[in-house]
């Protein structure tokens, strides 16, 4: 008597339900050397007429300064311009985004913003003329988008001014945005709350949408000049015109560095020696 083996029966293709496709190759992560050519990131900021601007062109050179609050010209007569490159046809928010995006910036060292502040006047002024309210009308305040919706309106148009400046820090070249300063209170979860200098920027009471504390972040350096003032037991404040740098927080000043802690008192004509500390 003959047997045959039985054969297992044929599993037809589930067309409703079939096979998953097979996973892609895992990508492998990727090492490299660390990169020790990249340009500083700097926030410096104090009360108009400290010399914010005439330190800033003793930064390494050339310096091409974008100059929105009409500095230079005043200044002229006390700088040496052989190390200044005056940046023209910067009018408004595209214009300034738009030199920053250019070529020809191959033999630039230094771009300094002078002043972030007036740049933060322009991106409110861009954002009312370019993004509509909700229900798709313009609006002439930034408080008719409604409650905190202007502020991050502004938040959005600021932040590529950043990436754009980082383009720049990643070829090696320093970035500097000026500030005029104003006083503000800092919560202080352990005591008292209190006063301290800060940049004059965008900042509002609720912490979203701070241009303030985002420009804080992405800074390598933060540096406050101040004049030097003491304050007797009379409680009047008394000064010589002397100034100071302060690259660390302190009570009285947001500020930090990531080369240097301690305060550099700014010795007339020797500002080339204080980014000489900063800068390395």
């Amino acid at each position: 008597m003959t047997t045959t083996t039985p054969r297992p029966p044929v599993r037809t293709p589930n067309r409703a339900n079939p096979p998953p496709p097979p996973a892609p190759p895992r990508a492998s992560v990727q090492f490299s050397a660390i990169t020790t050519n990249l340009g500083h990131r700097i926030l410096l900021f104090g009360p108009g007429g400290v010399g914010k601007t005439t330190i800033t062109t003793k930064m390494p050179g050339p310096v091409a300064i974008i100059d929105l609050d009409d500095s230079l010209a005043r200044l002229a007569s006390q700088l040496d311009t052989r190390n200044i490159m005056p940046v023209s046809g910067v009018t408004d928010w595209p214009s300034l985004r738009a030199v920053l995006q250019a070529d020809g910036w191959d033999d630039i060292k230094t771009i300094v913003i002078d002043t972030g502040t007036r740049a933060e006047e322009m991106a409110i002024a861009h954002t009312l003329a370019t993004v509509p309210h909700e229900k798709g009308h313009l609006c002439t305040r930034l408080e008719d988008y409604g409650f905190g919706k202007g502020f991050q309106h502004v938040y959005d148009t600021f932040l590529p001014l950043l990436a754009d400046l980082d383009r720049h820090s990643r070829a090696g070249r320093h970035v500097a945005i000026l500030c005029h300063d104003c006083t503000s209170t800092v919560p202080n979860p352990a005591g008292e709350d209190w006063l301290r200098y800060e940049p004059r920027l965008q900042s509002p009471n609720s912490g979203k949408a701070s241009i303030r504390l985002r420009v804080r972040e992405w800074a390598d350096h933060v540096l406050f000049l101040g004049y030097d003032v003491d304050v007797g037991k009379d409680g009047k404040g008394r000064g010589a015109g002397t100034r100071t740098v302060y690259p660390a927080e302190l009570p009285h000043c947001m500020a930090k560095s990531r080369t240097i802690q301690t305060p550099i008192p700014l010795v007339h004509g020797e500002a080339a020696a204080l980014w000489a500390q900063i800068l390395i």
